[in-house]
């Protein structure tokens, strides 16, 4: 925090700083009855009515009275990352958005409307690169028209914790109602190590195609439009599934890749619950990696809700880091 010459900590954060990323330290209750210091770390995303909101990387919102502050100043961007590749959130969210493609979608402005007839977040939601050319509230009339238009109710996906991210929308999207329904990490890593991981005594078989016994072990797959499920599955630049065989027509294990210039993106990692800690998982992402170096990839992505503790521990163990959060925000009810 800042020390002035005389010793006395410092604010050095106006309402002005609005959109920066700040540290300020605060007394989290009245002094006179026993309050203590504590601070906060984060994009300063509003400064109203003798308050202040302060975005955490992980998207949690800090509100602040500014009589309690004691100190603050403005502090640089996180610093660079020392393990894994090198980054920007623009270039990662394109990576994840091409892996993972609607079925029909639609430019507002520099947001895109994604829609596949309900079939997950990511495919139906809202992915706002930019400017959508009018108000945000104007903005989002028209993306709750757009989705009621398909009988679908509207979602925003936002970012948070990286340099370029989304801060300034998320809390625009609280004040305004929104309703953040689900936080996920976006986490990467180097692709060679994973590639070198021993594949265990079980043997994962590759395929281009997404097969019927692949789908039975998918947790999301719950029938609807099959051309729209599988489309969305097998959109991307190239595509692979894997599968580790069970003791019926069920695969034990289950993944998916898609390899896009330099970045492998691992998703839909499954493993049978009876089947657990035989190191399934590992094997499945370690053969999808080196068919990733064969075409070329260095680096990996995945995403992981922020919630499921196994599946965040076992990429713990493969040295996956968290580069951003990413949210989804669901329309206010009418």
């Amino acid at each position: 925090m800042e020390i002035t010459g005389g010793g006395l900590l410092e604010v050095r954060v106006t309402s002005a700083d609005v959109g920066k990323r700040v540290s300020v330290r605060y007394v989290t209750d009245s002094a006179g009855g026993g309050g203590r210091f504590t601070d906060a770390v984060g994009v300063l995303t509003s400064w109203d009515g003798g308050v202040l909101t302060i975005t955490r990387k992980s998207g949690e919102t800090v509100r602040i009275p500014e009589l309690r502050l004691v100190a603050g100043k403005i502090v640089p961007p996180a610093p660079a990352r020392r393990r894994g590749p090198a980054a920007g959130f623009p270039e990662l969210s394109r990576a994840a958005a091409r892996a993972w493609q609607p079925v029909e979608s639609e430019q507002l402005g520099e947001w895109t409307l994604r829609a596949a007839d309900g079939f997950t977040r990511r495919a139906n939601s809202v992915l706002p690169s930019g400017d959508p050319g009018r108000p945000v509230a104007e903005a989002l009339e028209a993306v709750r028209e757009w989705y009621a238009g398909r009988k679908l109710p509207a979602y925003v996906q936002t970012a948070t914790g990286a340099e370029g991210t989304q801060e300034l929308l998320c809390a625009e999207l609280e004040r305004l109602g929104w309703h953040r329904e689900v936080t996920a990490e976006l986490r990467i890593a180097a692709l060679a190590p994973l590639a070198d991981r021993e594949p265990g005594p079980v043997e994962v078989v590759l395929s281009r195609t997404l097969g019927e016994p692949w789908l039975r072990r998918y947790q999301r797959f719950a029938g609807g439009k099959q051309e729209v499920w599988r489309h969305v599955l097998t959109s991307g630049p190239s595509v692979w599934f894997a599968s580790v065989a069970g003791t019926g027509e069920v695969p034990a294990a289950i993944g998916r890749c898609v390899f896009d210039g330099r970045w492998a993106g691992f998703m839909a990692v499954e493993v049978d619950p009876e089947q657990r800690r035989r190191g399934l998982a590992t094997a499945v992402m370690a053969a999808l990696a080196r068919q990733a170096l064969d075409e070329g990839a260095s680096a990996a992505w995945l995403q992981v809700e922020s919630d499921n503790g196994g599946a965040r521990a076992l990429y713990d163990g493969m040295d996956f880091a968290v580069h951003h959060h990413y949210h989804h925000y669901r329309q206010p009810e009418a």
